[in-house]
C-alpha cells in the first residue's frame, strides 16, 4: 500500500532523515518507535505532504506522492492525526468532526461516517455540542482520531496517540487503534511508549537519530536485547 524508498529530509540546511525506507501493506498495523527527537514526526509529515524529501520516493497504491501537496494526499486516502491532536478548540465536537469530512467524496457520506465514529466513541455522541477545548485529554484524542476517520481514509497516520495521557487512558487509545486495524484499516503509528505499541503491531521499525537501525515484527523488537535495554528499561 505504502512504500517509502530512501528518503532524505531536511529542515533548511539541517538534515533530519537519512535514507529512510519501509513499507505498509494493506491491512497492516506498522509501528515506528524511537526516542523523542529521533525524526518520527518528520516521517509522517513527509508522507502527508507537509514536508517534501530532497531525495527518495514515496508511493501510495502505486502512485508517487512525494511531491504532492497535503490536500491531494488526503484526497488519495491518507489521514494524518498530528502530535498534540491539533483540534479546533473553539468549535464543538460535531463541528470538528464535520471539518474532517470536507472532501466531496467524504461529505456525501458524512452521516454514515458520523454514525460510525459515534459507535466507536460513544462519549463523543454525548459531548457533540461541547467545545473541543473543554474535553479531557483522552476525549480530545478520541476526537482527533474520529475527525481523521471522517475523511474515510485507507491509511491512518497516527503521531504519538498516547502523548500526555494517563496510563489507563493511553491503554484505551491503544485498544482503539488495534480495533480499527482489526476492522481492516491500515495504520502507521509513531510512538514513544514502545512496549504497548510493539505488542499490537504486526511489523515495526526502530528509528534512531534520523536513521532506521532495526526492523522486524513487533514481537521481534520486543524481544531484542538492545530495545529492551534502551527503550523498555529491562
Amino acid at each position: 500500500m505504502l512504500q517509502v524508498g530512501g528518503i532524505d529530509v531536511f529542515y533548511g540546511s539541517a538534515q533530519a532523515l537519512w535514507q529512510i525506507s519501509f513499507e505498509v501493506q494493506e491491512g497492516e498495523l506498522v509501528a515506528i518507535v524511537g526516542s523523542n527527537g529521533a525524526g518520527k514526526t518528520t516521517i509522517l509529515k513527509t508522507i502527508s505532504g507537509l514536508l517534501h524529501p530532497q531525495k527518495g520516493q514515496i508511493t501510495f497504491r502505486q502512485q508517487s506522492i512525494e511531491r504532492l501537496p497535503a490536500y491531494r494526499v488526503v484526497d488519495l486516502g491518507i489521514a494524518h492525526i498530528p502530535e498534540g491532536r491539533e483540534l479546533f478548540p473553539g468549535l464543538t465536537v460535531i463541528e470538528n468532526l464535520k471539518m474532517g469530512s470536507y472532501l466531496p467524496r467524504a461529505k456525501r457520506r458524512r452521516q454514515e461516517s458520523l454514525d460510525y465514529v459515534f459507535s466507536l466513541f460513544p462519549i463523543l455522541a454525548e459531548r457533540r455540542e461541547q467545545l473541543a477545548g473543554t474535553l479531557s485529554g483522552g476525549e480530545q484524542q478520541m476526537l482527533a482520531i474520529a475527525r481523521g476517520l471522517m475523511s474515510e481514509p485507507k491509511l491512518l497516520l497516527l503521531d504519538e496517540p498516547s502523548l500526555g495521557l494517563a496510563p489507563k487512558v493511553a491503554l484505551s487509545v491503544f485498544e482503539t487503534v488495534e480495533k480499527l486495524n482489526q476492522q481492516g484499516l491500515s495504520i502507521l503509528v509513531v510512538e514513544q511508549h514502545t512496549q504497548h505499541i510493539l505488542r499490537i503491531a504486526q511489523r515495526a521499525y526502530l528509528l534512531e537519530t534520523g536513521r532506521i537501525t532495526l526492523a522486524g515484527s513487533g514481537q521481534e523488537l520486543l524481544e531484542n536485547a538492545r530495545v529492551k535495554e534502551a527503550y523498555l528499561g529491562l
